[in-house]
């Protein structure tokens, strides 16, 4: 009954959301609601389901349960190093615009490391960045721009003092010329469609809750939707194993190429 209680459970949401739950991993996901639906006292599914159709605040903090909102700037410093010396200065000596794509952004740290780089590079005015999540919260935040300072840890200093103001004793602000050159939407990956024509996409630690069929999916999508020769970086858990099979080729730890 437990188990049927969850599968009725997955259909109502995805009736009433476009949100498939079943294309997560689904003992991560079950443990996760769980706990959620118990802090309300609630015995069955059915239950909860029943209250988040009542109640926007709680349908607001399902979704951002659900997303796994965990993010920080500049995450794993060696890997975003190599875009700003290597892949976007080849991808700039081209000519002409670059578009990239935040996906599944978060709060924000990542469209905006990617803002930096560009400013810093002296490429702002060539560059376009797409930053899509499915928790519209969330997408607000992140165009607000304002963080508590321990996302910044591993900022480098000169990118700190150039792109952050102090807010107040604990909190620190991107500055406006950052924004400019983002476009947040919401957006979900596993049922919408795709824009097109990316030389980037940066896409890190949200694959590893996905089935294997699901990111099997993800990845044609994501090749599909980069230009031939266009990148892919995916977080530090999340390496292909065989990247032939979606039009990729391994250039370097967790950049992938679509071939030409």
């Amino acid at each position: 009954m437990e188990d049927k209680d969850f599968t009725l459970f997955i259909e109502r949401i995805k009736e009433k959301t476009d949100i498939d739950l079943s294309q997560y991993k689904e003992a991560q996901m079950k443990r996760r609601l769980t706990t959620l639906r118990q802090k309300y006292g609630l015995d069955t599914f059915a239950a909860y389901f029943n209250e988040l159709n009542r109640d926007k605040k709680l349908m607001n903090e399902f979704l951002d349960r659900m997303t796994i909102n965990v993010s920080e700037f500049w995450r794993n410093p060696s890997r975003w190093a190599a875009v700003e010396k290597k892949f976007l200065p080849d991808i700039l000596k081209s000519g002409g615009r670059v578009k990239i794509w935040s996906a599944a952004c978060s709060t924000g740290e990542e469209p905006y490391t990617l803002s930096m780089i560009a400013h810093a590079l002296g490429a702002q005015d060539r560059v376009s960045i797409l930053a899509t999540d499915l928790d519209a919260l969330v997408l607000q935040k992140a165009a607000q721009g304002v963080y508590q300072e321990r996302s910044v840890r591993d900022v480098p200093s000169t990118y700190m003092s150039n792109y952050f103001v102090k807010r107040n004793h604990d909190e620190i602000a991107v500055t406006d010329n950052l924004k400019k050159i983002i476009a947040f939407k919401q957006q979900n990956l596993l049922h919408d469609t795709f824009e097109s024509g990316f030389d980037i996409i940066v896409c890190r630690n949200v694959m590893i809750y996905f089935t294997e069929e699901a990111k099997h999916v993800l990845y044609h999508k994501f090749s599909k939707a980069l230009k031939p020769g266009g990148l892919l970086f995916v977080g530090s858990t999340e390496q292909i194993f065989t990247p032939s099979q979606y039009d990729f080729e391994t250039v370097e730890t967790f950049f992938y190429r679509r071939k030409a």
